[in-house]
Formats: C-alpha cells, structure tokens, sequence
C-alpha cells in the first residue's frame, strides 16, 4: 500500500518468497566512505557501462527547479532511509545517510543488503533535527537523492549548492509515488535504469512466487486495520491502492465502500465492520494506541466477530517493522515483506 497513513513512519523519512529474490536484485559493487568500501558499483559488462556513460549528461525537473547531473556519479549521498535503500537496492553503498536508527538495530532487509555489498557500517548523520547539511557537504557527493523525504521543501535551497538534488517534480509526490517510480527516477540520474528494471523484475517475482505458492489467498476478502494513538483506522478501504495483500491474491470487503482516506475511523460500537475471511490489525504505537491487543481482543464484539472466532486473524508484527514496511514499501523491503508476511496470513487463512 503506496498512501498509508503513518502508523510507524521511518524517521528520516518522514520523520514508509525468499530472501534471495532481493538479494539477488542487488549488483555486487559499492561505493561510500569509513567503513564502506570506496569504488561505486560499475556494471561488470563493459557495454553496458559505455551505454551508461553516454547516457550523461541526464536533466531531471524537479518541484523546485532543474537537476542537471553531467556525468555518471560515483558518489551518492541520501536525505532518507528510503533514499538509502533504493541506493543499496541498486548495488550502491551511499557516502553518507541519516541515521535512520538512531543507533539501534538495521532492519533484517537492509542489513542483508549491508551485508551483502560488503559495506560493514554505513556512515551516518545524525538526522534528530533534520538534514545536516554540512555533514553531506563534507562527503563531496556527485548526487543527492531526496525521492522519499518530506522535508525537500525545507532542503532543496540548502542541498543544492552541494550537489545535484534528484527528488520528486511535485511536491504532493513526497506522499503519492510509487516505489517503482521513486526508483526509475533516481536510476535515471544515476544511470542506471537498466538495473532499476532488474530490481522490479525480481521484486515481482518474489511475489508472484509466493502467491502461486498459496493459491488459498486467491479471492479471500480481508481487512487491515491500525491502532493509532487517536482512532482504529480501517487501512484497506475501497480507493486504497491495491498493496501486498491484493498482490498476493486477497480482496477487499464490501464495506470497504464506505471508507476512504478521509474517513477511515472505526469506533469500538461497530466493531463489526472489520470482519473479513482475514483479519488483519497492527498496533505500531504500542502503550501509545488508541488501546492495546489484549484489551481489543477482550472486548465482546471484537470476540463475536467470525474472523476472529474461526482464528482466521492475525497481527502484523510492528516490533521488526514489518508494519512499517507494509505501511511504506521500497525496493529493498518489498521482497522481504512478502517473506515475512506470507506465512502470516497462510495460517490466519488456515485458522491456526
């Protein structure tokens, strides 16, 4: 799901099968500094980097004016953690990222990428209050990549002179792009397309594969609903775009009709709008929601509901992002969401 209300927004950000699917996506190469080694990933076929070369110089236009990058750039710096991961999805070791973190543990899909480039630790800013500007400025970057921030408005002026910015040509896309079109962008800049393209295909594979591995999913209706601190929002309504869950084969419910990103509270008294084949909830906010699962899950209505006295109901994890990931898909995580998530719904579509 592409527009998903925040539920547990990567901070830097907004501060959005098989795990050899996205490893496999990634070319082996890196660039970056510290820790990281220090040549930028090349395409091995000596064709395609001529082909890559001659497609410089690339010029982007952008909500605040015109990115021009002259030449192929070695060194990227990124203003998000989704910009970090679409770096790291296309074989790239950033020069620097925010310290998306805050020092605590990488998520499972990045670090495999981590791991996999052979980057060790990527050298980070500490992004509490904001982009630090002379902390990127001090990297040299060739280009910045700013495709998954919701702060471009406030940076663009400031990143600028550093180096070349490639973000969004609207600002209403910070919220809108897909992760596909996030990725085309900045591979455009980077000149890399030909392995954005890759990154898709095996992107779509991994969840293909995992929906003709359960054909139980096919046609079964769901609901996905969020515990926010103010509100149960009822996530799967109608003009949602179709997300992992459809992807894998399930559909929404009636009444998702009567929900939309506007008006998508769910009140204890009606409960009953969140029955499905699957129940889906997710409590990302923690002692900060609107209530907790054992007190959801005591409550009568919630209890008399058929999903969920048939154990066709489940919660997506929030503890190792996996909501989080769900809520705001990229070309690193996308492959490991359906890792994660497949067997959860295929024991709430089997009731156990």
């Amino acid at each position: 799901m592409n527009r998903l209300a925040r539920p547990l927004a990567r901070r830097s950000a907004a501060r959005t099968l098989l795990a050899a699917a996205a490893c496999g996506a990634l070319l082996a190469g890196c660039g970056g500094t510290g820790e990281a080694k220090t040549d930028a990933a090349k395409p091995s076929d000596g064709a395609t980097a001529a082909a890559a070369e001659a497609a410089f110089p690339v010029t982007l236009p952008n909500a605040w004016g015109t990115t021009e990058v002259e030449k192929k750039p070695l060194k990227v710096a990124t203003v998000s953690d989704g910009d970090t991961d679409i770096a790291l999805a296309l074989g790239l070791v950033p020069v620097i990222t925010p310290d998306a973190e805050d020092g605590g543990p990488v998520p499972e899909y990045k670090q495999r990428a981590i791991d996999k480039l052979g980057a060790g630790k990527l050298r980070t800013y500490d992004d509490t209050d904001g982009t630090d500007y002379e902390a990127i400025a001090a990297e040299a970057p060739d280009v910045i990549l700013g495709m998954n921030t919701w702060s471009m408005d406030a940076d663009y002026a400031k990143l600028a002179p550093i180096a070349p910015v490639v973000t969004f040509t609207d600002e209403a896309h910070a919220d809108t792009l897909t992760w596909q079109e996030r990725l085309k962008t900045a591979a455009k800049a980077l000149g890399m397309s030909a392995e954005a393209e890759k990154v898709i295909a095996a992107n779509e594979k991994a969840t293909a594969d995992a929906a003709a591995a359960h054909p139980e999913f096919k046609g079964k209706t769901y609901t996905y609903a969020v515990v926010h601190p103010e509100q149960i929002t009822f996530m799967s309504y109608a003009d949602q775009d179709p997300g992992v869950f459809e992807q894998l084969g399930f559909e929404k419910t009636a009444k998702a009709k009567a929900y939309t990103a506007d008006k998508n509270a769910v009140s204890l008294e009606k409960l009953d709008e969140l029955e499905a084949d699957v129940l889906l909830m997710t409590y990302p906010f923690g002692d900060n929601g609107l209530l907790g699962a054992k007190e959801l899950e005591g409550n009568k209505l919630f209890q008399s509901l058929k999903a969920v006295k048939g154990k066709h109901y489940a919660v997506i994890p929030s503890e190792n992002t996996l909501s989080s990931a769900v809520a705001y898909p990229d070309a690193l995580s996308a492959p490991w969401i359906v890792e994660k998530l497949a067997p959860i719904l295929a024991g709430a579509v089997a009731g156990t």
